[in-house]
């Protein structure tokens, strides 16, 4: 896992060092989720990776009954991760990373719970590993890892210690 890791920290130095204009005029969420993932597509030859994508092969992909993530199409049923790097065709999914702004005010327990539901083994579209980061317009401020269903507290402090190393954690 910690060489897709070290991907995904390539591509954030990557998104820091040509994306300051959209950091330093505060665009949207999307704007930067899409950016990055132009960054993470670099880093991942042999992989598809898209924004928002919610099927594996012909199924749609839908949480378990009961979850508390709300989602934004019509049934609010639907999972949208918000970067995945995966095998569309076969279907192989690699890694899901959900990406929040630091002025987002929403409670962060919507993107945890959206990583462990995604990364479950026992579902039918688990994810190898989520990465959940925070940016801020200087660095990230939030990193996290998980992987079967549950946060990896030390993937999770490898991975935040790494990205220090690189400049882009300050903690």
């Amino acid at each position: 896992m910690q060489t897709e890791l070290n991907k995904v920290i390539t591509a954030l130095h990557e998104f820091y060092a040509r994306e300051t204009f959209l950091l330093e005029k505060d665009l949207g969420e999307r704007t930067l989720t899409h950016r990055l993932a132009v960054h993470v597509e670099s880093q991942f030859p042999g992989w598809e990776v898209d924004c928002d994508y919610d099927r594996l092969g012909d199924r749609t992909l839908r949480l378990p009954h009961g979850t508390i993530v709300s989602t934004d199409d019509h049934l609010g049923k639907s999972v949208y991760p918000d970067i995945v790097v995966h095998q569309r065709a076969i279907p192989n999914n690699l890694l899901a990373l959900e990406v929040r702004k630091s002025g987002n005010h929403q409670p962060v327990e919507h993107d945890q719970h959206k990583l462990r539901a995604l990364t479950d083994p026992h579902l039918w579209f688990a994810y190898w590993i989520g990465v959940f980061v925070t940016l801020g317009k200087k660095q990230v401020t939030t990193a996290e890892v998980y992987a079967s269903g549950v946060k990896d507290e030390a993937l999770s402090n490898w991975f935040a210690g790494r990205l220090k190393e690189a400049g882009l954690r300050a903690e």
